[in-house]
């Protein structure tokens, strides 16, 4: 097996295992971000990507709020993220 292969099956299994992360139990924040996971996390920056990873260490009561506008996320990347991810095609 070749070092191209690993690393592409490594990558598959990372994106598989963050699909598992996006599912929150609640429609709306799945929809949300497995959208992002979909559109954007392959060409998506090492930072981009940690701040992602960050946002999916959030509660979901906060993810919530701060998707639907009910409050401010207190983290300028956060907050930046979540706006970009909100203005994502359906």
């Amino acid at each position: 097996m070749s070092d191209v292969q690993t690393a592409h099956e490594a990558e598959e299994i990372e994106f598989r295992r963050l699909r598992w992360r996006c599912r929150r139990g609640m429609r709306e924040l799945d929809q949300l971000l497995g959208r992002y996971l979909d559109r954007q996390w392959k060409q998506a920056s090492g930072e981009d990507r940690g701040v992602f990873l960050q946002l999916l260490e959030s509660e979901d009561d906060k993810l919530w709020r701060w998707f639907m506008g009910y409050e401010q996320c207190p983290d300028d990347a956060l907050a930046s993220l979540v706006q970009r991810i909100r203005q994502l095609p359906a």
